[in-house]
């Protein structure tokens, strides 16, 4: 019985529907991923040749997933890629974005100091001149986060960001707490179904319910049985089973986790719920 069926809905606050492992099929993985009850999904962006592609793409599709979204930003991993002046042209991709309602926010920004070789000043120029932006439009910001929790939290506290995620959160305690404290709700996925995964197992049980989303981050960070069971890769189809599983390690219902994860994701980005009032809550259903 697919989760479409059951009448719960499920948000994927992360997924890269335009990344290359799609392109060929990516009729099929919208469609199973509506079937299985996907009804509202982020598609994040990493540089400045995306963002035409992915307001394509959250329109297209828009008519399967009715909560399709997405946001620009440039990704700290792209930064060898990227030119001071797309800083720029950012700017007046949000300016020129602002009256489309499926563009929420801007991201994926962030920090990265786990993978080498990239520049850590370069790195901050361009979190801090998108952090600036996330401020002047009052916009908030999907965070990658790996390694520079701390460095990310300084930097949001001398800024006034209304809100966001810290998308694949892996930190301490004390670190969930302070980006809570800040407006954030913190990204689980499929990094959690790994037994070894005791820490996020940790912050999964213990943190507030209105603290945490659920996210695949496709076509990365699999879950632990997909291999085995022969996937290539993640997709958003996936989700609903990786909630389930975050749910039991929680210790409660998939029909309680699946509306506290909703709610909390149209709590962190204000122009996804705008969008959903214009369509049928699906979560009345459930």
């Amino acid at each position: 019985m697919s989760d479409a069926s059951t009448g719960l809905a499920w948000v994927d606050t992360h997924c890269h529907l335009d990344a290359p492992e799609f392109r060929d099929t990516l009729s099929e993985i919208v469609l199973r991923a509506s079937s299985k009850g996907v009804k509202a999904l982020l598609m994040p962006t990493v540089q400045a040749s995306d963002w035409d592609q992915a307001k394509k793409l959250a329109n297209q599709y828009g008519n399967q997933i009715p909560g399709l979204v997405y946001t620009l930003g440039i990704h700290p991993l792209y930064i060898n890629q990227a030119q001071d002046s797309d800083v720029d042209i950012l700017k007046n991709q949000i300016e020129q974005s602002l009256d489309d309602p499926r563009f929420v926010g801007i991201g994926e920004i962030g920090l990265d100091y786990f993978v080498e070789g990239l520049d850590p000043q370069r790195q901050e120029y361009f979190f801090h001149k998108q952090l600036d932006l996330a401020q002047q439009f009052q916009l908030p910001v999907i965070l990658h986060v790996r390694r520079s929790q701390d460095a990310i939290l300084k930097a949001l506290s001398k800024r006034r960001v209304p809100s966001g995620i810290a998308h694949a959160f892996n930190g301490s305690h004390q670190q969930a707490e302070q980006f809570i404290e800040l407006g954030f709700k913190l990204g689980f996925g499929g990094a959690a179904t790994y037994d070894r995964a005791l820490q996020i197992r940790r912050l999964l049980q213990d943190l507030p319910s209105d603290s945490i989303v659920t996210e695949t981050d496709a076509p990365d960070i699999p879950p632990a049985w997909l291999k085995e069971e022969g996937g290539r890769f993640n997709e958003p189809a996936l989700l609903p089973r990786i909630a389930r599983q975050l749910a039991g390690i929680r210790g409660i219902g998939e029909k309680e986790f699946s509306k506290a994860v909703w709610q909390n994701a149209m709590q962190a980005l204000p122009r996804w719920s705008s969008l959903m009032t214009g369509n049928p809550n699906p979560q009345s259903a459930s």
